[in-house]
């Protein structure tokens, strides 16, 4: 009996496994897409939007596992975080670190609350829930940074808000359609 119960248990670990190892890829590669605005630090990435579709679609614990892992990768200094910034575990405490370390709690939060992926409003609510902790993040980190509740909204929320509308859009309709197959083989 426990030679059966280990040979159903190694695929479903190597499955969870390379979901985990593919969803830190999706964030470092939207990682890559980045456009450096002026008067802010902060440039547009797709990293909100493959945070919050990592989180749907592999759920809180392995999504949070995958963004656990994006940042112990470029902590350590490999090429995942955006090519704008100081390299290595650096830019954890800079200007861009609160968004960064929000990820994992966003993720988890999405895979949470988004429920079975079935009903629009929820994956709404789940989705907010996620991008509004990114942001919480950001902004924490540009308050120590500036001292300026203003000016961290200045610098780190208003040009992002359309962008970002955008990004949640595309997140819902993704999740909808893709989150609860994907679920149900991990």
């Amino acid at each position: 009996m426990p030679t059966e119960t280990a040979a159903l248990v190694a695929p479903l670990t190597l499955r969870r496994g390379v979901a985990v190892l593919l969803g830190t890829a999706l964030v470092a590669a939207a990682a890559q897409i980045a456009v450096p605005l002026p008067g802010t630090p902060v440039p547009v990435t797709l990293q909100p939007l493959a945070v919050l579709l990592v989180g749907g679609l592999l759920g809180p614990g392995l999504g949070t596992a995958s963004l656990i892992l994006y940042l112990v990768l470029g902590a350590l200094g490999l090429p995942v975080f955006t090519p704008y910034g100081a390299p290595g575990i650096a830019r954890l405490v800079g200007p861009t670190g609160g968004y960064l370390l929000a990820y994992p709690v966003a993720a988890f939060a999405v895979g949470n609350l988004a429920g079975d992926g079935r009903r629009y409003g929820r994956l709404f609510a789940a989705t907010l829930a996620g991008l509004a902790l990114i942001h919480l993040g950001g902004l924490a980190q540009l308050l120590i940074l500036t001292g300026s509740a203003r000016g961290a909204v200045r610098l780190g929320t208003a040009p992002f808000l359309l962008s970002d509308a955008g990004k949640l859009a595309i997140a819902v309709l993704v999740l909808r359609h893709t989150m609860n197959p994907l679920r149900a083989r991990l």
